[in-house]
């Protein structure tokens, strides 16, 4: 099997082809835009992570308190 064969048969699945123009040319506001969703979605995990973080801390200082 040639390499040429295996890509005839790869379909590209839809959401992966959002980003290229009906030219197929990349559309640079798109990737923009989606790294900078994808910034925002890691920040808000961050946050989450560091708020659990600080709560098992705050929990762990109480029990050792008492």
């Amino acid at each position: 099997m040639s390499a040429e064969f295996k890509f005839k048969e790869h379909n590209i699945p839809e959401n992966k082809n959002k980003d290229f123009n009906n030219k197929g040319r990349v559309d640079v506001t798109r990737l923009v835009n989606r790294l900078n969703y994808e910034k925002k979605k890691e920040r808000n995990s961050n946050i989450a992570l560091s708020i659990a973080a600080a709560s098992a801390v705050t929990v762990f200082g109480i029990i050792l308190s008492i």
